[in-house]
């Protein structure tokens, strides 16, 4: 291992631990694209793309032209960030060393990207063995911005971010479950002491509402602690 690559790897080390400290899913995604600007050579600008119902959805941005890009993609329904968000052709990467050079596959994303001043790009998908998360995007402003070496790199990269958003999705889905089952308990014990309830009758009434409304039942809990009032 080169001392270059030696120094890569202490530095996806401390991102790993950087990551895994963030306290949301957006701010690790944030986070994600800040440190590719920040550890990748030649990378001027970062973003993650993700495709939701076909559509493009921008995640997180580092740099003014990741969200005009991610725009012209989704508007004329191509491009490299765009097609590998969504799977196509099973790819996992992508690398455009020049965007100067002929792009047969995205040739209006092309000209418009290079009117943004773009020189290369490449990508890696943020996944693991259960879930894509989108694709990571790296934004070069001169041609031959990222070599052959980035594609190892980049892979190292999404590793790492891909675990650490998988964690902080898990996280805040307990988080979120104990917070509604906090709400849950506080109304049922409200609706007890004031109508002299038991605690299935008054969990049957927030439920009950719940359905006949088509309100959450933890937004219906949230209304009693909030409120103090009569749910019905």
């Amino acid at each position: 291992m080169t001392v270059q690559w030696r120094e890569y790897a202490e530095q996806m080390a401390l991102l790993a631990r950087n990551l895994l400290a963030q306290e949301s899913v957006q701010a690790t995604l944030d986070e994600i694209a800040t440190s590719a600007v920040r550890l990748v050579e030649g990378c001027d600008a970062a973003g993650i793309l993700a495709v939701r119902k076909g559509r493009a959805v921008t995640l997180a941005a580092c740099g003014d032209m990741v969200h005009e890009s991610d725009r012209l993609q989704a508007e004329y329904g191509e491009g490299p960030c765009f097609d590998l968000a969504r799977r196509k052709d099973g790819e996992r990467v992508y690398r455009i060393a020049d965007m100067r050079e002929p792009q047969p596959t995205w040739q209006r994303f092309a000209a418009a990207a290079r009117t943004l001043g773009v020189g290369s790009m490449t990508g890696v998908l943020l996944y693991t063995e259960n879930d894509d998360f989108g694709a990571l995007n790296l934004y070069g402003r001169r041609p031959g911005a990222f070599s052959k070496d980035i594609e190892t790199a980049g892979w190292l990269l999404a590793s790492h971010a891909a675990v650490a958003l998988d964690s902080a999705r898990t996280i805040d889905q307990l988080e979120h479950a104990m917070e509604t089952r906090h709400a849950i308990g506080e109304a049922i014990g409200i609706l007890r002491e004031r109508h002299k309830l038991s605690e299935d009758d008054a969990f049957d009434v927030l439920r009950r509402i719940s359905q006949h409304h088509n309100v959450k039942l933890r937004d219906v809990a949230q209304r009693v602690r909030t409120d103090r009032t009569d749910p019905a």
